[in-house]
């Protein structure tokens, strides 16, 4: 009677784990919601908290408030002393920019090679050149050729007046054909030079003042 009782009570157990089984396969977890079933609530897992898993703009560095650029100003030119010039600026100028450009950095390597203090390198804006022709027969005339002045300035300050000689002759001696080259004393006008004029520009602001 006990061995019968046994079987029964084990079939009964067998059965209450089998529905317990199909009842977690058919009923997912809330709680833990199974990958890859499509009878997962997406409601449910959408309101559970991520902690910021996915935010990218924390990482980005705030950007700084720019600046704006102060006008630019002219430098305090050195005065001239017995032995030695004040600031001098060595121009080259051609209608061949690659071979301006060459010459110009041989003047500043050489400037540097023989300890001459070089304030500074620039470029100064391009001029164009038209050259008018006129027809044999006719008063009209027309443009036969556009000819564009490329320059570059070397400014130099506290040059020895001894070494000066020297430094001139080997610039002249290795002066490239079709480059022009003239040394001054800095003045205002040079500095002025340096920036484009903008007429259009300058009436406006004339008319604001008045």
């Amino acid at each position: 009677m006990n061995h019968v009782f046994r079987k029964v009570s084990f079939t009964q157990q067998a059965f209450v784990l089998n529905q317990a089984l199909t009842l977690c396969r058919a009923t997912p977890s809330s709680q833990y919601p199974l990958w890859g079933m499509d009878s997962l609530n997406k409601k449910e897992y959408k309101n559970m908290p991520t902690h910021g898993i996915g935010r990218w703009r924390h990482l980005i560095p705030k950007e700084t408030a720019r600046k704006k650029k102060d006008k630019l100003q002219m430098k305090q030119t050195i005065a001239a002393t017995d032995t030695a010039y004040g600031t001098l600026n060595v121009k080259v100028s051609g209608y061949d920019m690659t071979v301006v450009e060459h010459y110009s950095q041989y003047v500043h390597n050489l400037c540097n090679r023989l300890g001459i203090k070089v304030a500074e390198s620039y470029a100064l804006p391009t001029k164009t050149t038209e050259v008018m022709l006129m027809q044999e027969q006719g008063t009209k005339m027309y443009v036969d050729a556009t000819l564009k002045t490329h320059e570059r300035v070397v400014q130099l300050s506290s040059l020895d007046a001894t070494l000066c000689p020297i430094v001139m002759e080997v610039l002249l001696k290795n002066q490239p054909e079709g480059v022009q080259l003239s040394v001054k004393e800095h003045t205002e006008a040079d500095f002025q030079s340096r920036f484009k004029a903008r007429p259009e520009l300058e009436g406006l602001m004339a008319q604001l003042n008045l």
